[in-house]
């Protein structure tokens, strides 16, 4: 088998697909939790804690030079190191929120499978369980054989 058979049947498996539909939607998720946070939540946060704006809360750890507005974007392209802990404090915001959101969101499939179940998903009662592989067989006697008294 070539290198391009094996990836095309590798990348044609359903795992994978899923998966990349999976980071495609999370990523486009991500950017409205983030819209969510940032244009929603943030302001309001602000306007209760006095107009604060969290993205320009920061430490300077040197010198900022005169001429320089004190915006975090500013001192960054100023070449001054900062301590961003209101981006931090975003940041943390947005995961507690998006990690919110997943688990409600997780808690209602859930609760779904639970009330309609998938037919193919239930175990058939009327068919045996599948035979034990042959290795497994073998394994068995060898162990029954080795148990057994030696005369």
């Amino acid at each position: 088998m070539s290198i391009a058979q094996e990836f095309r049947e590798f990348a044609v498996k359903g795992n994978v697909i899923d998966l990349a539909v999976g980071v495609i939607i999370g990523g486009a998720f991500g950017k409205i939790v983030d819209s969510v946070v940032n244009d929603l939540i943030m302001p309001v946060v602000g306007l209760v804690f006095g107009k604060l704006d969290f993205s320009n809360l920061f430490i300077p750890l040197a010198h900022i030079p005169p001429d320089t507005p004190h915006t975090l974007e500013a001192v960054r392209k100023a070449g001054v190191p900062v301590f961003a802990y209101g981006h931090f404090i975003t940041v943390g915001l947005n995961f507690f929120i998006l990690a919110f959101i997943i688990f409600m969101m997780v808690k209602q499939i859930n609760r779904l499978k639970r009330e309609f179940p998938h037919h193919a998903e239930e175990p058939k009662k009327d068919e045996p369980p599948p035979p034990p592989p042959e290795d497994i067989v073998l394994l068995r006697e060898i162990r029954d054989s080795l148990k057994r008294p030696q005369n």
